[in-house]
């Protein structure tokens, strides 16, 4: 058997490029033999250990792959001390691939830091007092100045130079490339705040007034947000503008289901009246109505008994109003409509009276965000209430028109 060994050695010191590619072939077997080992047993054994314990049931920390980033370390490391043990490689090879091992190194690190402090956090938001104290700002600004050092570390490793050599140059050039590359730096600043803060996807409906923007976002890049607007024409917006320029995005709303109706309908105050016994009786022909008139008719009952002898004139009575009873209708009409998402805020009332008339806005929210489903939800809904409003004794306020004086002369 050593005779075979050392035959075979013998035979390979012929072919030295043989002899080199196959200690080449070897060494990245290694390599891919570690990683495999690492992660295949190592980290799924340490996730498993972790989901076994308290620490385990937390998502960000699962989520937050710093263990696995971390096992990409070992490949590289075995990269970077093996390539030195294969034999007749070119020295200018052998440092080239060692530059490289340590800069992919210094950026798992990087990566693994980085996402440490978006754990971090990610804790702290948790707490009650993170509204009040954020510390999301001061996280980005550490990651930045980790990823910072850590791109002047990998330049330098990849040139084999010191690190303090980029610093005391980049010191002297500070000023020209600010000055040159203004528009891109601020842009790059903006990108990575819209990026770390999710204040814009593409998709997200957005509106920006200043710039006539309103529609989908359809691309964002380093220097311009697209927008194509519901008219379907493109409107283009720097980046930097989503930072310093106010803007609302409907992404909430999507994401919600349910779109806000906030509409009122002008009422003519001088409809306005007590309901007499025989318009209750009248609308209790409505089904939505049956079980509030009761419920009204006995407190009312209740209230005007205990004023004795006062309650005998109606000024000093309580009575049922047309406008109060439509107000019910209203919300009970909402309340059963297939259209209205239920679990969220639905209210029907009465603003401030203006001289245009009693606005009764409506308060609720759709089951769609779909924006002509919502059109459509919304007008069959005024459809009807305007519609049915005579059958309360009321009337829709409006200012009258030319062909309401040429009637009013004629008469």
């Amino acid at each position: 058997m050593q005779a075979h060994y050392e035959s075979a050695l013998n035979w390979l010191e012929h072919y030295p490029q043989l002899n080199t590619l196959l200690g080449v072939l070897l060494l990245l077997v290694a390599a891919w033999l570690a990683n495999w080992l690492v992660k295949r047993i190592l980290v799924r054994g340490i996730y498993r250990a972790l989901r076994a314990s308290v620490i385990g049931e937390d998502k960000a920390l699962m989520d937050s792959r710093i263990i696995a980033r971390l096992a990409n370390i070992v490949p590289a490391f075995i990269v970077y001390v093996g390539i030195g043990l294969v034999p007749d490689l070119p020295e200018a090879v052998v440092s080239t691939v060692r530059n490289v091992c340590s800069a992919i190194i210094v950026l798992v690190l990087a990566l693994a830091i980085g996402g440490s402090l978006n754990l971090v956090n990610t804790l702290y938001a948790r707490r009650e007092d993170a509204l009040r104290r954020p510390v999301k700002g001061y996280v980005q600004v550490v990651q930045i100045v980790v990823y910072l050092l850590a791109a002047i570390l990998m330049v330098a490793a990849l040139i084999d130079r010191s690190p303090l050599i980029l610093l005391s140059g980049l010191g002297a050039m500070a000023a020209v490339l600010i000055l040159i590359f203004q528009d891109t730096l601020l842009s790059l600043v903006a990108s990575v705040q819209i990026s770390s803060s999710d204040i814009v996807r593409v998709g997200d409906w957005v509106e920006m007034p200043q710039l006539n923007a309103d529609g989908d976002v359809i691309d964002i890049a380093l220097h311009t947000v697209k927008i194509q607007n519901f008219d379907k024409t493109i409107t283009t917006v720097p980046t930097k503008r989503f930072i310093s320029d106010p803007f609302k995005n409907w992404r909430g709303m999507r994401e919600s289901g349910g779109r806000r109706i906030m509409r009122h309908m002008l009422l003519d105050q001088h409809s306005l009246h007590f309901l007499s016994a025989e318009e209750v009786q009248s609308l209790r022909r409505f089904r939505l109505l049956g079980e509030y008139l009761e419920q009204k008719e006995v407190e009312i009952r209740e209230w005007n008994k205990a004023l004795e002898a006062q309650g005998n004139d109606p000024v000093n009575s309580r009575r049922i109003t047309n406008i109060g009873t439509f107000r019910a209708y209203v919300e009970r009409y909402l309340r059963t409509h297939k259209g209205i998402h239920q679990d969220m805020p639905l209210v029907v009332r009465q603003l401030t009276p203006t001289s245009d008339g009693l606005p009764l806005e409506i308060y609720c929210f759709t089951n769609t965000v779909v924006w002509v489903d919502y059109e459509g939800i919304q007008a069959d809904i005024f459809d009807h209430l305007l519609a049915i409003l005579p059958e309360f004794g009321l009337r829709v306020f409006q200012h009258p028109s030319g062909a309401d004086m040429r009637e009013r002369s004629q008469g």
